[in-house]
């Protein structure tokens, strides 16, 4: 039995190297198959080292290889076009900001004067359609609207030239608060005002003016005085001011005062204008009245005051140069 179970082992062990050998001779012509034409194209080069390179053909035809190259191509057109839109971008805003000294081009007066222009403010009737801005001009041709009356008057906390109660000792409440702040100023230069007539409704406007017909005439009283309806003073933005040393009164000879030189000078520093300027009669309507302050804001009145142009001039739109 031992005898035969080794010959048996014998045979199993040769069986298996013929088998080995068999898979190995398999394999080899196999790769030699492969090495001669692996894509059944015989696109093959064997090189001088002994390497040999294979061809592939061209499958351009080939959806998927076509698919992955116009999305490679695509997604690097993508990320180009957005590279150069980002830069586009930045460009655009360094342009509409920056002179190429630092320096920004945009000036947010021309912009407030472009928003406020005449021509843009009033109707087919010439009545104003911004009433309730504080850079709304009425003057002889251009009106508020009927039955206008601001929402938002208050009395400023100031010395006025009377003691008794009236609708002329009241502001719109911005302007009311500027008007303080100017009297504290004057004051702490040594200056004194008094407030002398600020809110004027439509109905007091009537009554004024006819007065000043009957008593003064037709001719004088345009050139002073206001058709109800066109009277700043209806704005609640607008105050006659004066002083004791002229015994209050509103007349060309405060502007020659120290007091009158005084508000002249500092008037802007506080959001105010000399609204009717000497020698501007023929584009503002009205004499020269030196008294006669207008609230705008700090930022433009100081602009105006700088430009020495009337408000009819300052917001015309053919000085507007944005």
């Amino acid at each position: 039995m031992k005898s035969r179970t080794g010959r048996q082992r014998r045979m199993v062990v040769m069986l298996s190297s013929l088998m080995i050998c068999g898979a190995l001779l398999a394999a080899c012509q196999n790769g030699t198959e492969e090495s001669q034409d692996p894509n059944g194209t015989g696109n093959t080069q064997q090189e001088s080292d002994g390497t040999t390179v294979h061809f592939t053909e061209d499958k351009g035809t080939d959806g998927d290889n076509t698919g992955g190259d116009d999305t490679s191509a695509s997604g690097n057109s993508g990320e180009g076009t957005d590279s150069e839109s980002d830069n586009g971008s930045s460009g655009e805003e360094q342009d509409s900001s920056d002179d190429g000294n630092g320096a920004t081009t945009e000036d947010p007066l021309m912009e407030k004067r472009s928003i406020s222009a005449l021509q843009t403010t009033i109707d087919a009737q010439s009545v104003v359609t911004n009433a309730e801005s504080m850079t709304v001009i009425v003057n002889k041709q251009r009106s508020l609207p009927e039955g206008y009356e601001p929402d938002d008057l208050v009395e400023p906390n100031v010395p006025f030239s009377f003691d008794e109660p009236h609708e002329k000792r009241h502001m719109r409440k911005e302007a009311a608060e500027a008007l303080e702040k100017l009297f504290a100023g004057a004051k702490a230069d040594g200056i004194e005002l008094r407030a002398v007539s600020g809110y004027r409704s439509y109905q007091r406007q009537v009554s004024i003016y006819n007065n000043n017909v009957k008593t003064k005439g037709q001719e004088y009283t345009d050139r002073v005085s206001s058709v109800p309806g066109r009277s700043e003073h209806q704005t609640g933005l607008a105050i006659d001011v004066s002083s004791p040393s002229v015994g209050n009164v509103l007349e060309e000879v405060f502007g020659t005062s120290k007091e009158g030189q005084w508000l002249a000078e500092h008037a802007a520093e506080y959001g105010y204008v000399i609204r009717y300027l000497q020698g501007e009669e023929d584009t503002t309507g009205y004499v020269y009245e030196p008294w006669h302050i207008r609230y705008i804001g700090t930022d433009l009145a100081l602009d105006v005051a700088k430009s020495g142009l009337t408000l009819e001039e300052y917001f015309d739109e053919a000085n507007i140069k944005l």
